[in-house]
């Protein structure tokens, strides 16, 4: 019974933590088929938490990781700022990680199939935020960035 109490207690924390990334794209961003577009995604972390790296120092660190639909367009790039080195006390080793704001610039090649008009990017972003104290459980959420194609 203390263990079920200790849980839901543990998942009342966290669940009162909400969410502590954010992911803003642009209104809109304009491509011609068989071309290459760039797409600069605004990342927010709450002050007091970071996420690994999209290149974690230890294999079990859940990295920062962007899927993306191909159906429009297909990814080619992803270019991030130099994650930082930091000490914590859960690892004997400095983890490599982001906070604050940063920006994640994206390119994609537009198809050359793709269909003239309005389109989306979809994609997927996979994180772990963490504070000083205890790491949030993994997260996946959507990413969409209206895309007007011309021909």
């Amino acid at each position: 019974m203390a263990a079920l109490a200790l849980a839901s207690a543990v998942a009342a924390q966290i669940s009162s933590y909400g969410s502590v990334l954010t992911v803003t794209a642009p209104a809109k961003v304009f491509g011609k088929r068989n071309r290459t577009v760039t797409v600069d995604l605004q990342i927010g972390l709450r002050d007091g938490f970071h996420v690994n790296s999209h290149k974690p120092n230890d294999p079990y660190l859940v990295p920062l990781k962007f899927t993306w639909d191909e159906t429009v367009a297909k990814p080619l790039e992803l270019l991030l700022p130099e994650p930082r080195l930091e000490r914590y006390p859960f690892s004997p080793q400095p983890v490599s990680v982001f906070t604050g704001d940063f920006k994640a610039r994206l390119k994609f090649r537009i198809l050359p199939g793709a269909p003239k008009g309005m389109a989306k990017l979809t994609g997927k972003l996979r994180y772990q935020a963490c504070n000083e104290k205890m790491c949030l459980p993994p997260r996946t959420i959507e990413v969409a960035v209206p895309l007007e194609i011309a021909n």
